[in-house]
This record gives structure tokens, C-alpha cells and sequence, in this order.
């Protein structure tokens, strides 16, 4: 069920607007997997499946989670949707690619503000914790969220950018 009071936040030219997405999970959230995928299609948005193509217990999240997150640092997906059983795994492998923002997100608060403040590119989701209704739910927000582009914003993601590009450094 949308209630409209959740998308207050947003434009509401942007719930409509098509967007290419990309989405992946592990066996742990396939079921979930499926079904974004194809309420993303229903709702008219270009869908790009990076797998698994069909549960196997012995898969491992970051063969499907890296494409994804590839994917979505080259821009060619707008966003992307990550699954695994908890969704903490995807959430990790998918911020080890250089110009990901990805978050663990089980609330609506942070499906918009993590856009809107963090320009968040990938949402994740874990497939045995959250509901096919609030991930639907989650998704819409997150997709129809848009990075502000305050000063203060631009200024947080360029230091975060920065760790992207340095080597960590050595403590005693």
C-alpha cells in the first residue's frame, strides 16, 4: 500500500519518471530479488538483472553484488537494488567500488535522506529480514529521492571520494 504522505519529500514527477536499474542478490534474497524486479517493471523502468539467475546455497554474494556495483560507479544503471540474506554483505562489498554509496536501509527516513543528503546509489536489502511490501515500499522512495546538492553535501561526499583514492594508512 503507497501512502502518499510518504513521498511528501519528493517531486512527484520523479515517482514517475523511468530510470535503468540494476539489481542482484545471493540465493538468500532471491525470492526478494524477483520480486523488485518485477515491480520495477511493471512500473515501467528498464531493469537490468546482474543475478543470480536461479537459487544455489553454495553462491556468494559478491559475484553478483560487484557487477552491480561496477555498474552503477560507470553510470550505466541509475541505481542499483543489492540482496543477500541480511543485506549487511551486500551493503559492504558494494561500497568497496570506488564511487558506490551503498546502505543497509530498512526504513523510509533513509531511503530518501541517504539520496537526498549522501546522493546514495545503491540501496540494500536484507532477503530473509524485510517484507516484499516495505522493500516495494523503500524502493519507491529511494528511487524517487534526489541528491540536494547543497554546499555542505558536496563538500562531506569529496572527502569521502578522497578515501576512495588513498591508500589507508599504516597505525602503530
Amino acid at each position: 500500500m503507497n501512502r502518499p504522505d510518504l513521498f511528501k519529500h519528493v517531486r512527484q514527477d520523479a515517482l514517475k519518471a523511468p530510470k535503468r536499474i540494476g539489481i542482484a542478490a545471493d540465493h538468500g534474497g532471491y525470492e526478494l530479488k524477483e520480486y523488485l524486479a518485477g515491480k520495477l517493471r511493471e512500473t515501467g523502468h528498464k531493469v537490468v538483472d546482474f543475478g543470480d539467475g536461479r537459487p544455489k546455497e553454495d553462491d556468494d554474494y559478491p559475484d553478483f553484488i560487484v557487477p552491480l556495483a561496477r555498474a552503477v560507479a560507470a553510470g550505466t544503471v541509475d541505481r542499483g537494488v543489492g540482496i543477500c540474506g541480511s543485506g549487511v554483505g551486500a551493503s559492504v562489498c558494494a561500497n568497496k567500488v570506488a564511487g558506490v554509496r551503498a546502505c543497509l536501509i530498512h526504513e523510509n527516513f533513509s531511503a530518501h535522506q541517504g539520496v537526498e543528503d549522501d546522493d546514495l546509489n545503491l540501496i540494500c536489502f536484507g532477503g530473509l529480514v524485510v517484507g516484499h511490501a516495505l522493500a516495494w515500499e523503500l524502493v519507491q522512495t529511494f528511487l524517487a529521492a534526489q541528491f540536494i546538492g547543497a554546499e555542505r553535501f558536496r563538500r562531506r561526499l569529496a572527502k569521502v571520494a578522497k578515501l576512495e583514492s588513498k591508500p589507508p594508512k599504516k597505525t602503530s
